[in-house]
């Protein structure tokens, strides 16, 4: 059984799944951020649920880069929203 993983790309961007899909598929950048974001999170999660330890100040530091990857990744999903 697989755990969920608070914080997806697909529950953020709920309403825009079709569009995600397709830049995932149509633009390198945004694939690479989305991955990299996956890895992030999915690292933060393991911390955040006791499955991994982490030192406070590398939590953190994943947490910071989490953000900084979903305000790029952000940008580019709005900006593909407002072009269809």
């Amino acid at each position: 059984m697989s755990q969920h993983t608070p914080n997806a790309l697909t529950e953020i961007f709920k309403r825009d799944h079709d569009l995600i899909s397709r830049l995932k598929q149509e633009d390198a950048h945004y694939a690479k951020l989305a991955d990299e974001y996956h890895e992030v999170n999915r690292a933060v999660h393991r911390h955040e649920s006791e499955t991994e330890v982490l030192s406070d100040e590398h939590a953190e530091a994943l947490k910071k880069q989490r953000l900084g990857l979903l305000d790029e990744i952000t940008m580019i999903v709005t900006k593909a929203r407002a072009a269809a």
